[in-house]
């Protein structure tokens, strides 16, 4: 036997830590601490927990809304929707309005806010400039949009044929029905990105661009790739996730510009119609669940994968 091995049993065996015992004066502090707490815990599980524990519920139902009777379906709403044309076509056009709104509205944002951000004097009107879409009913807008881009009478065409081109029928095109609504989605989303933007370049301290510049980064673009780009990692990331989510969110322009026409299905008006339009509330409950699904795990990959890239 070993040393070490005769003093640990000449020591006996290891006790297990010894837990701090708390006071009752700190046990009467935790409990008004939880009881406190317990009014909004049980708000959150209201509005949160218990329409999700129902949704998950209805999803495996055949039930129909203002039915009587119902029957258990299992995961069969959710085999018919992989195999819904509508369903799949709905969640292609969902992930090309994404593939446009996401690095426009991400990219353009940082763009006009780096603009903005270097002027004096007319910094407030381009602010409040950019930022009115953002306060704009989306549904009063997209009418307007849809004069803008009419054939006919809208000035867009008008536009197009004084440059010797023919009209172009933006919202009578298959084709160009989604990217002509996910210009409309980044003409939304730009004013906001571009307010975080400014918050995150007023944020950096101007010690570092001197030091940059004093170390030879002489050009804009230089000052930009090692100080401002990086500083602005944490600002950039919440960016592209709400972005992202925002983008999975179309529903008002497709409502007033298409009606859902072909072309133009988007997940979130598909749950419309399915739910309400015409009352599958059990199969609108899986769409429902896919989307949440998509949303979910597309925010946390973005997280997870720029979390490695940002320097806070």
């Amino acid at each position: 036997m070993t040393t070490l091995d005769v003093s640990v049993s000449a020591a006996g065996p290891a006790r297990p830590p010894v837990r701090p015992v708390r006071s009752a004066a700190e046990r009467r502090l935790i409990r008004k601490g939880l009881l406190f707490a317990a009014p909004a815990m049980v708000l959150m599980v209201a509005i949160y927990g218990l329409p999700l524990v129902m949704l998950g519920g209805f999803s495996l139902t055949d039930y129909q809304l203002g039915a009587i009777d119902w029957s258990f379906v299992g995961l069969a709403n959710f085999t018919r929707a992989f195999h819904d044309p509508v369903f799949l076509r709905a969640m292609a056009n969902t992930a090309l309005y994404a593939a446009i709104v996401i690095p426009c509205g991400v990219f353009g944002a940082l763009g006009i806010a780096l603009l903005v951000h270097g002027r004096r004097r007319s910094r407030a009107l381009w602010e409040t400039a950019y930022f009115l879409p953002v306060t704009a009913t989306l549904v009063a807008m997209a009418t307007v949009w849809q004069f803008l881009l009419h054939p006919t009478l809208g000035p867009v065409n008008a536009a197009i044929k004084a440059l010797g081109f023919e009209p172009v029928s933006f919202l009578g095109t298959p084709a160009l029905l989604i990217p002509t609504m996910a210009l409309i989605g980044v003409w939304q989303i730009l004013g906001f990105n571009m307010v975080l933007f400014l918050a995150g370049l007023t944020a950096i301290p101007k010690d570092l661009t001197e030091a940059a510049r004093m170390d030879g980064a002489k050009s804009p673009v230089d000052r930009f790739l090692t100080v401002t780009w990086p500083m602005l990692g944490p600002t950039t990331m919440f960016v592209v996730v709400t972005s992202s989510i925002t983008a999975f969110k179309v529903f008002e322009t497709v409502a007033v510009l298409t009606k859902g026409r072909s072309g133009s299905e988007t997940l979130l008006y598909e749950l419309y119609l399915e739910g309400f339009d015409y009352s599958n509330t059990g199969y609108a409950a899986a769409l429902t669940l896919i989307f949440l699904a998509i949303v979910l795990v597309l925010s946390i990959g973005q997280t997870l994968r720029m979390e490695r890239k940002v320097h806070y």
